[in-house]
């Protein structure tokens, strides 16, 4: 599974603290096996259900959301210097796990992808952190989960959240 997990999405080797990238890892393993998933079926998988039929899928979201993070924020550091402070580790493994709670709130019945229960009844932003909370995830990733859709609008944002907010709403736009 892990090397899978790696081949399909690269942009895990960018987290360079090898305990965070190893937590990260054990958190989607944790959540495919929890939605009953293999890592194959992320490429069936629609990264929203609110677009149908959805053009891409989880993993070239996810892939997506990780790139435009991390360009957004060497940007930032380009013009800004110093005076912006990423921590660029937390950056990745908030934007690789910020959807990881989809993995619990998708089902498939018939071939389709729908909501499961517990998707009706808790968000990904919040059972994505519930996820992250058990592996010791630190809690800078996951404010960056919890925060990253409407459900963190109220909250004061991070520069990390700010950026992976941002970025998810970049990736979504473009085919809303």
């Amino acid at each position: 599974m892990r090397e899978d997990l790696l081949k399909f999405i690269p942009e895990f080797n960018l987290i360079k603290d090898s305990d965070l990238k190893e937590k990260v890892l054990k958190v989607w393993e944790i959540a495919l096996k929890a939605g009953n998933w293999e890592v194959k079926d992320l490429q069936r998988m629609p990264f929203t259900l609110l677009i149908e039929p959805c053009p891409c899928n989880m993993i070239e979201h996810i892939r997506g959301v990780v790139n435009v993070s991390v360009n957004a924020a060497d940007a930032l550091r380009g013009v800004y210097e110093d005076k912006v402070k990423i921590n660029e580790d937390c950056l990745v493994a908030g934007a690789l796990l910020h959807d990881i709670g989809k993995l619990v709130e998708y089902n498939e019945e018939n071939g389709k992808f729908v909501q499961s229960n517990l998707g009706k009844l808790v968000r990904h932003p919040i059972s994505g952190v519930g996820l992250c909370y058990s592996q010791g995830i630190p809690e800078e990733v996951m404010h960056i989960i919890a925060s990253h859709s409407w459900e963190g609008d109220r909250s004061k944002r991070t520069p990390e959240a700010i950026i992976v907010h941002h970025a998810d709403f970049t990736n979504f736009e473009q085919f809303k």
